[in-house]
């Protein structure tokens, strides 16, 4: 049955109701029309009125929960669909408003995908542009420096030493920068030694000391997962370093029972009621892509801070072949000072960051960088 003829019955049965009343009840008309007679026909339309307000929101309940879920529907958070019901033309209402909501995340999912693939197609291409051609320069800059510099008189040397280093200073940012938007140890090394590498540039660069913890029996994961993770992880870092006010920050990467869960915990001030900024945005949009959830909240704990979670759901038979060879067992430390050990960077040898310090793992190992500059 129609909408139409739903509320139209609705009223014609409140209307023969009262009618009824009034053609078989004790109740007259006088003219003039007494008090009484005036009260009696003032109750009996409040009571007309009421029950068509009743039986009109009995009926449109499945309408108000339909506009409920389209004024919290988020793209971003799909599978959220209301529930079928009602009848006629508001349960078919609900289905297309379910198929709309199928066909925009299908859509969305594709056109954010192509998005990604672009931009890290861009980021590979300026990072092997500022190699190839700033990096290049720079450094025949240096190694020119340093000749001048030794056949230079002594009062001039010393101006040479300093536009040497502030060259070198250049360089190693140019360095830092290209790492960032192609991380390559990712591809060369895997995501284990990634993530390690970036959470020494970031301790090295910040004043931010980072912990980590990664579970050996990680299942095998592909590319895309692993990008996805990677720079979930350095959009969470980043915005720690810049807005979190924080000093220690965590990041684990486990096994859960349904799949792979990245999790980095800070101490610092929290979200509060701050909405949510591109980064996050940026952050479930590449979730979306492997069919994976970023949820951020307020970390446990009377300390403050935010839980960034991203969780990927991994097929239980690719869990089964583990590859241990590449995976390893590791609970670290990165401590102020540490510096980045990324070998096999954007420039196909070691990608050393300014020398200071050591990084120790639990069972005593160090990774130090020599200083490998001209």
């Amino acid at each position: 049955m129609s909408l139409f003829w739903r509320i139209f019955l609705l009223n014609a049965a409140v209307l023969f109701a009262a009618t009824a009343l009034l053609l078989l009840g004790p109740v007259t008309i006088s003219a003039p029309v007494l008090l009484t007679e005036a009260l009696i026909m003032s109750l009996g339309l409040v009571a007309m009125l009421v029950a068509n307000a009743a039986l009109l929101r009995i009926g449109l309940t499945p309408l108000q929960r339909l506009t409920r879920a389209m004024t919290t529907t988020d793209l971003l958070r799909p599978g959220r669909r209301p529930v079928v019901s009602g009848h006629g033309e508001i349960a078919e209402l609900i289905m297309t408003f379910n198929t709309m909501l199928d066909r925009l995340e299908a859509e969305r999912a594709a056109s954010s995908g192509l998005a990604l693939s672009a931009q890290e197609a861009e980021r590979r291409r300026i990072a092997q542009e500022l190699h190839d051609e700033i990096g290049q320069t720079l450094t025949a800059v240096l190694l020119e420096l340093k000749r001048v510099a030794d056949r230079a008189p002594a009062p001039l040397r010393a101006e040479l030493h300093h536009v040497q280093e502030t060259t070198r200073g250049s360089l190693d940012e140019i360095r830092r920068i290209a790492r960032r938007l192609r991380p390559g140890v990712l591809e060369e090394l895997g995501l284990i030694s990634a993530l390690k590498a970036l959470t020494n540039e970031i301790t090295t660069h910040s004043r931010v000391t980072v912990r980590h913890r990664f579970d050996g029996a990680l299942p095998p994961l592909g590319e895309d997962v692993e990008l996805v993770l990677y720079r979930v992880a350095q959009e969470g870092l980043t915005n720690v370093v810049r807005h979190a006010d924080a000093r220690q920050v965590e990041l684990t990467l486990r096994r859960t029972p349904a799949g792979v869960e990245l999790l980095l915990r800070d101490d610092g001030r929290g979200i509060g009621t701050a909405t949510e900024g591109a980064g996050i945005r940026g952050m479930r949009e590449r979730a979306l892509l492997i069919g994976a959830d970023v949820s951020v909240e307020r970390a446990p704990g009377p300390g403050g801070g935010t839980d960034v979670r991203l969780r990927v759901p991994i097929c239980a038979t690719d869990a089964d072949h583990t590859d241990h060879s590449d995976h390893a067992h590791h609970d670290g430390h990165t401590g102020h000072g540490a510096g980045a050990a990324a070998p096999g960077g954007p420039y196909g040898t070691a990608a050393p960051e300014k020398s200071g310090g050591t990084a120790r793992d639990t069972n005593g190992n160090s990774s130090g960088n020599g200083d490998n500059r001209p």
